[in-house]
């Protein structure tokens, strides 16, 4: 685990997997979001994120979530439309004891019935944790 303080701007487009000139969309964006990994984002894309109003194909969903936010299952299965075949999304909670954590276990119940598979973890941030998730059908595809 990276400390906060060792976390480079570099660092956390990094872990995400995110390449320049990727189509990124951010969900559930709110006043308590990381702004040092939207811009580390932002920098290594060369541009800015998409809104949620975006119609684009997009490279990687970032999606913001808490645990007031609502039915994950269902805004997965929105936030899929737009993803790109070998497109990945990345559930962005809070970590353990912060405002609006979210149960590993809620989202690990949510992404089967999503029709999406659980391919790795990373801290993305002080505050944040970051789950990867892709279509099964792109996870096998990948020899």
């Amino acid at each position: 685990m990276v400390a906060a303080g060792d976390a480079g701007k570099v660092g956390v487009a990094d872990r995400l997997g995110i390449e320049p000139d990727m189509v990124v969309q951010e969900i559930g964006w709110d006043e308590d979001v990381d702004d040092d990994v939207r811009a580390a984002i932002e920098e290594r894309i060369g541009s800015d994120l998409l809104d949620e109003e975006s119609d684009e194909v997009v490279d990687v969903v970032l999606l913001w979530w808490r645990e007031s936010d609502g039915d994950l299952v269902d805004t997965l299965m929105d936030v899929t439309g737009p993803l790109a075949e070998d497109g990945v999304i990345w559930v962005l909670t809070p970590k353990t004891g912060r405002p609006g954590y979210v149960e590993p276990s809620d989202i690990a119940e949510a992404v089967p019935t999503a029709g999406l598979a659980q391919t790795l973890n990373a801290s993305v941030g002080e505050d944040w944790a970051g789950i990867k998730l892709v279509s099964p059908k792109s996870a096998k595809s990948k020899r």
